[in-house]
């Protein structure tokens, strides 16, 4: 039984996924070939109900699927709709991106993420990615290669100035497991090392039009599930905090962004996040 609803909530995800995709070509294309920023904000209205509409879909069945989840979230009080966010959270699974699009679904505007430039060529998913402006950045290492994913970044968030927008970020870079834990030497029981080149670009490009950083943990108390036990409905307890910070001034702006001591302040800031999220989920799994 189990196996039969994966399958099947497989297939609704995956004509979910399609469905809308294929709706996001017409008015990106509308958005693309019509320079006019009126016909411009329609299109993008209408790119961000699809994209919600994904996500309210995807909620359903979950909820259908394990309606026996637990979900204890706190601290979304106060969180515009119509803001501008900066977002990031631990990572352990990819369930983590749906519980994510569950917590903040109508409460900030859709997340977007900075990709790797090669995720343009998944198929259905990359056209989706591209009509949503997802930054495509190149990732590569040294001066240069930053440089231009900053002019990446600054070309796809002038695209942000005029529409809500979340930008989230897993600063850990991959999902965090035990084993990964061990070999990176980490300093924390739970998390990774944090990687603060993503946060570097998008504090440097839209720094100034944040409201805030929203800094998410996720815990799951009863073990961590694997993307099929979703699809399965073993889904159990999810318990989700989010804590709103004010975003220091000297970590915001372009001038900053290439010098060694913004690196450094923004990584001692992140660090400080970080040991307080290791704190804290040892006390939600101690709590269970």
């Amino acid at each position: 039984m189990p196996a039969l609803r994966g399958v099947l909530t497989s297939l609704i995800l995956g004509l979910n996924t399609l469905i809308v995709a294929l709706s996001l070509v017409v008015p990106s294309l509308v958005k693309l070939l019509v320079p006019l920023a009126p016909v411009r904000r329609v299109a993008d209205r209408v790119l961000a109900g699809l994209a919600s509409g994904w996500v309210a879909v995807n909620n359903a069945w979950i909820a259908a699927v394990a309606p026996q989840a637990r979900w204890d979230v706190q601290g979304l009080d106060g969180l515009d709709p119509r803001g501008w966010y900066l977002v990031t959270s631990n990572h352990q699974t990819w369930v983590d991106i749906l519980v994510l699009q569950r917590v903040f679904h109508g409460r900030i505007p859709f997340l977007k993420f900075f990709l790797k430039r090669e995720l343009i060529w998944v198929p259905v998913i990359g056209l989706a990615w591209w009509a949503l402006d997802f930054p495509f950045m190149s990732r590569g290492k040294g001066k240069a290669a930053l440089q231009k994913d900053l002019a990446t970044a600054r070309l796809a968030c002038e695209k942000f100035r005029h529409v809500p927008t979340s930008v989230m970020n897993f600063v850990e870079g991959t999902r965090a497991t035990p084993a990964k834990i061990a070999a990176d030497k980490s300093p924390y029981r739970h998390l990774l090392r944090p990687k603060v080149g993503g946060l570097s670009v998008a504090l440097a490009t839209m720094g100034e039009q944040f409201q805030a950083l929203l800094d998410v943990t996720v815990v799951y108390p009863r073990g961590t599930p694997s993307f099929w036990d979703l699809l399965c409905g073993r889904l159990d307890t999810v318990v989700v905090r989010v804590q709103a910070h004010a975003i220091p001034a000297e970590l915001v702006g372009l001038e900053q962004a290439t010098g060694r001591a913004h690196v450094v302040r923004l990584g001692r800031w992140t660090e400080q996040l970080w040991t307080a999220k290791d704190q804290l989920i040892d006390d939600l799994l101690r709590a269970g």
